[in-house]
Formats: structure tokens, C-alpha cells, sequence
């Protein structure tokens, strides 16, 4: 069951949302880009496996950009361009870099922000100067779930429809929690987002 986040004044802060696979958090994603518009940074935090990349492949079919969304980590970030009229995404891997945003500047980050949807995995603690208004994505597995690139896929499981989990496995039901900040997120209904009920 979706739930919403209120701060302390009984203002909407958030939701938290279960997804239940790797095409539902695909499905979350896609209807998060449809809130998305150029300027946006999105924060992305979970360990490893947690379906941070999943999420973002999400968000880049919602955008309609060009480009199969992988995870950037040995590119760092890796830009793509839109096949429309929408902005072009910009997809990040902050894993290895430990100097925070002094580190991020090579990136230009600061520069493509304004006419690209920045999403930033590993980003916390790293980027957030780089924004007063942010969205923070937090996504939780449940201990004891087996490490892997995507949710509760098997190493080297391939379904037939691409989702990746083996033979008789069930996918990990995962937490993701959604924190607007600044003036840009205050009016957005984030518990709206609920997997069951997108397209």
C-alpha cells in the first residue's frame, strides 16, 4: 500500500510506494517522467541491485529519449538526446566519485541542468548544491536479497520477455521513497505514482 509523507507542519513531503518487479519499477518510472520537465534533478539512492538503473530506464521511455538507458558507471554519465520535443536526459553514476561537487564539475552538470533532466545515481550527499529543488528517490530491498544488476534478477537469468529472473524466482517486492525538496516539488501529489494502476 502507497503511503504518504508529511513534514512536520501535516504538509505532503512525499510518498513511500511498494514495487513489486523490475517492470513495475519501470512502469514507476514512466510515470514520474510525465512529472518531469527540463530543469529537474532527480536523486537516486539504494544498494547495489536495488533498481536504481531500472528506474531510470523507466524515466528515459517516459521522456522518449534516444538511447538504451544502462548504467553509466564506467562512463560516468552519459547524455540522451530526445527523439522529440521533450528534454534530453541526463543520466549520472556518482559511485566513484568521493570529492563531491568539485569532483561533479568536469562534468558540466551545472551547465546542462537547465535544459535536461538530470538524474543522478549514487548522487546523495554529492550534487545537491547544484539545485535548491530536488527529488530524492530512495529505494529499499529487503535484506537478504541476492545482488544482481537489476530487482530480483539472477545473475545471467534472462525471462522471455527481458526482465531477467529465473525460473521459479519471484521478484523482490522493493520501497521506494519519493522527497520533493524546494518549491518546484511542494504542490506535486507523489503518492499518486502507484505501479498497479500505470500503463
Amino acid at each position: 500500500m502507497n503511503e504518504v509523507l508529511r513534514d512536520a507542519e501535516g504538509a505532503t513531503a512525499g510518498a513511500r510506494i511498494p514495487v513489486d518487479g523490475p517492470e513495475e519499477m519501470r512502469r514507476l518510472g514512466r510515470a514520474l517522467a510525465a512529472l518531469l520537465r527540463p530543469g529537474d534533478l532527480v536523486l537516486l539512492t539504494g544498494e547495489l541491485g536495488a533498481g536504481k538503473t531500472t528506474l531510470t530506464r523507466g524515466i528515459g521511455e517516459g521522456l522518449g529519449v534516444r538511447g538504451a538507458v544502462t548504467s553509466p558507471t564506467f562512463v560516468i554519465a552519459r547524455v540522451h538526446p530526445p527523439l522529440g520535443d521533450g528534454p534530453p536526459l541526463v543520466h549520472v553514476d556518482a559511485y566513484r566519485l568521493h570529492g563531491g561537487l568539485e569532483e561533479m564539475e568536469d562534468l558540466d552538470l551545472d551547465v546542462s541542468l537547465p535544459e535536461s533532466v538530470v538524474v543522478v545515481e549514487w548522487g546523495e550527499g554529492r550534487v545537491e548544491e547544484l539545485s535548491e529543488d530536488r527529488l530524492h528517490v530512495a529505494i529499499h530491498r529487503p535484506l537478504g536479497g541476492a545482488d544482481g544488476p537489476e530487482p530480483g534478477i539472477a545473475a545471467g537469468a534472462v525471462n522471455g520477455n527481458g526482465n531477467g529472473t529465473a525460473a521459479g524466482d519471484e521478484p523482490e517486492v522493493r520501497t521506494v521513497t519519493l522527497v520533493g525538496v524546494g518549491e518546484r516539488w511542494a504542490d506535486q501529489d507523489l503518492s499518486s505514482l502507484v505501479p498497479d494502476r500505470l500503463g
